[in-house]
């Protein structure tokens, strides 16, 4: 069984270091990435600046999951449920 989390390699204010993250995580950032007209590597640089404790990996997750929250169709119960976060369906 293929695992869920992959691992890419990513640079960071002139560094080269790993991410593992799931691909519907990647999928979010780079959405996040583009609609900012910004880079995956400006936005990871800022993630990682920003973050005081734990790992890149799970300070992505966070950020991800923070940005979906804070949207405004989550704000102001539009959503009805769905989620604009994008969603990959797995086959087992």
């Amino acid at each position: 069984m293929k695992s869920p989390v992959v691992k890419r390699s990513i640079v960071i204010a002139g560094h080269k270091t790993s991410v593992s993250l799931e691909d519907q995580f990647w999928d979010a950032l780079k959405e996040i990435a583009s609609n900012r007209r910004s880079t995956l590597s400006e936005i990871v640089a800022s993630i990682d600046s920003g973050r005081n404790q734990g790992n890149l990996s799970s300070a992505i997750r966070l950020y991800v999951l923070a940005h979906y929250r804070n949207s405004p169709n989550m704000r102001d119960g539009a959503d009805h449920g769905e989620r604009s976060m994008p969603v990959r369906s797995t086959v087992a």
